[in-house]
């Protein structure tokens, strides 16, 4: 027997998006270094419900906007406070922090440019300069989650957006808890996380897209890690056996090589 990691993609799956093809292929590749696994992913479409805790883990996908900004609010939401691992990349990354702006920090106006431009309280903004096609050195904060990943202060990564968080904002956000563990040059947020989360990470670049079979992206397979422990908590909790003396038995089965399903 192998244990089953169900991934939920929050987005709206389009074949035509080269970013959509790659967070399936990226999560294909990752897979491949879970022994003991088989990985599910399932698109989420923003414009239906979703049971969101019965996943081990949620992706955020690029792509934005989606068919229900509140759809996608709600998938990370049930992921920060459930305590799920979460992936946020791109437009992901982007609504991570409206997420955050109205459900922890209050301030239920904050919005995103894309959506409602002429918003009064806007998070994400227009970049200076469109980072679609481009590829940027990430400075990554020494002792940060992301630092840990890459296992260096420093990455290149390929970016396909044209938003991101408003600089007004990033101090504000940080004092509310909300790291900012990547910038570019210029100090502006590329890579945020959420300290004492099992795996909450928004990345406003694609990982997913440099991923390859050899080379898995780090970040998409240390979520799959974190996602599998997630998995093997939940089953100890559901598998407590008593036999007299010894209790917390689990049976765990592996396979030679993970597999993944995805459902588009």
């Amino acid at each position: 027997m192998t244990n089953t990691i169900e991934i939920g993609i929050i987005g709206d799956y389009d074949p035509s998006n080269p970013t959509h093809v790659a967070t399936n292929e990226g999560i294909c590749h990752a897979a491949g270094l879970l022994p003991s696994h088989t990985v599910k992913a399932t698109w989420l479409p923003t414009d239906q419900r979703h049971r969101f805790d019965d996943f081990q883990g949620l992706i955020c996908s690029p792509g934005s906007p989606y068919k229900s900004l509140e759809g996608a609010l709600r998938g990370i939401q049930c992921a920060r406070e459930s305590k799920i691992p979460f992936l946020g990349t791109c437009g992901g990354s982007q609504h991570l922090v409206l997420e955050y702006a109205r459900n922890v920090m209050g301030i239920q106006e904050a919005s995103h440019a894309e959506s409602d431009p002429y918003a009064s309280c806007l998070f994400i903004t227009p970049l200076s300069c469109s980072l679609v096609g481009k590829t940027m050195e990430v400075n990554v904060k020494p002792g940060s989650r992301a630092a840990d990943i890459y296992k260096n202060t420093r990455a290149t990564e390929r970016y396909y957006c044209n938003f991101g968080l408003n600089p007004a904002y990033q101090d504000q956000l940080e004092r509310a808890g909300l790291e900012i563990s990547g910038t570019d040059g210029d100090g502006e947020a590329r890579i945020m996380e959420l300290p004492n989360h099992p795996f909450f990470i928004g990345t406003l670049f694609v990982p997913q897209t440099s991923s390859t079979k050899d080379h898995p992206h780090p970040i998409v397979m240390e979520f799959l890690r974190a996602s599998s422990m997630h998995l093997d908590r939940a089953l100890v909790g559901l598998c407590q056996i008593t036999d007299g003396e010894k209790t917390g038995k689990r049976a765990r089965g592996s396979v030679p090589n993970s597999r993944l399903a995805v459902s588009e």
